[in-house]
């Protein structure tokens, strides 16, 4: 038995009329009736009497006409109670700009849906500067890569990405279409972001661990200035599978990196469970749903679930 059913009913009893009851409820009159017999089958009685004029209660729903105007009145009132207790405040949420690309607006749609009353402040900035923030308690939550300077987080591990080279496609040294790895593209003009970002200290690190020094051709410190780079020929860059989703199907190389190692961990960070709001926690844990839905659907270029 549905509280759709109940409604039908009531209404069909109060005006006595089928198609007056359908009008009233937005259906067609045998949809109406539909719901009507199946909820007569479902009580192994008859509700309704049909007559020249149109439908009487029986005895039988005379009684249950009570019960259902009172069921519903119990459920209308609960939904009163859920909608004056929804939730309401603020979250303040970091992105890095790469996970932005691809994070920021579906997550905003679910919050929007999923709590309307909760105002969301959104900030976009390099992991480094994200994680003093967080230290900072300037933000709630944040996707972060590295927690070498973590005080008293909560730490959620969220996914595994691989890293792209990006490159315009006519760029002399640029290895053919496939998996490349680093020693293959070592020698390419990279532009990478400064050392203060997690991306670069994994690419060095990389790099180190296989005694070999990269061409840097220069250092930007903003996603978007570097991809307009990379679109005028400046260079190439090594850059997470979110970036690829910025590209929009322009005529830009792009080759995934193999090797074990490149590989980088997305983190969701926030201060201590003690510390975070309602909103906040309702925040985190559709954050983290957003990003599984997000892999599942493989839209996040590159991107596995963790396996924690």
């Amino acid at each position: 038995m549905e509280l759709r059913q109940l409604r039908y009913f009531v209404k069909v009893a109060e005006y006595g009329s089928m198609g007056r009851a359908a009008a009233d409820l937005g259906v067609v009159t045998s949809a109406l009736s539909q719901q009507i017999s199946r909820l007569e089958s479902e009580l192994s009685t008859r509700l309704l009497t049909r007559t020249s004029s149109g439908v009487v209660p029986t005895d039988a729903g005379v009684a249950f006409l009570r019960q259902a105007q009172l069921a519903l009145r119990h459920a209308d009132g609960a939904a009163r109670a859920a909608k004056a207790a929804r939730l309401i405040g603020e979250v303040s949420l970091g992105l890095p700009a790469t996970t932005a690309s691809i994070l920021a607006v579906p997550f905003l749609q679910a919050m929007r849906e999923r709590y309307p009353d909760v105002r969301v402040h959104l900030v976009e900035s390099l992991s480094g500067y994200l994680s003093a923030m967080l230290n900072a308690r300037q933000l709630d939550l944040a996707v972060v890569f590295r927690t070498e300077t973590a005080r008293r987080w909560s730490t959620l591990p969220l996914i595994d990405e691989r890293l792209f080279l990006i490159a315009p496609p006519d760029m002399p040294g640029l290895p053919p279409e496939g998996p490349v790895r680093l020693r293959d593209i070592a020698n390419l003009p990279l532009l990478m972001p400064s050392t203060s970002h997690g991306l670069r200290a994994q690419v060095d690190a990389s790099f180190a661990r296989l005694r070999m020094e990269f061409n840097l051709a220069a250092e930007i410190d903003g996603l978007d200035v570097l991809m307009d780079l990379v679109r005028n020929g400046f260079g190439a860059t090594i850059q997470p599978g979110a970036a690829i989703v910025r590209l929009r199907g322009e005529p830009l190389a792009v080759r995934q990196i193999t090797d074990r190692h490149l590989r980088r961990t997305n983190l969701l960070a926030s201060v201590s469970d003690d510390e975070l709001s309602p909103a906040a926690l309702a925040a985190r844990v559709l954050l983290a749903q957003t990003v599984e839905n997000l892999v599942r659907a493989g839209t996040w270029p590159g991107a596995t679930l963790h396996k924690s």
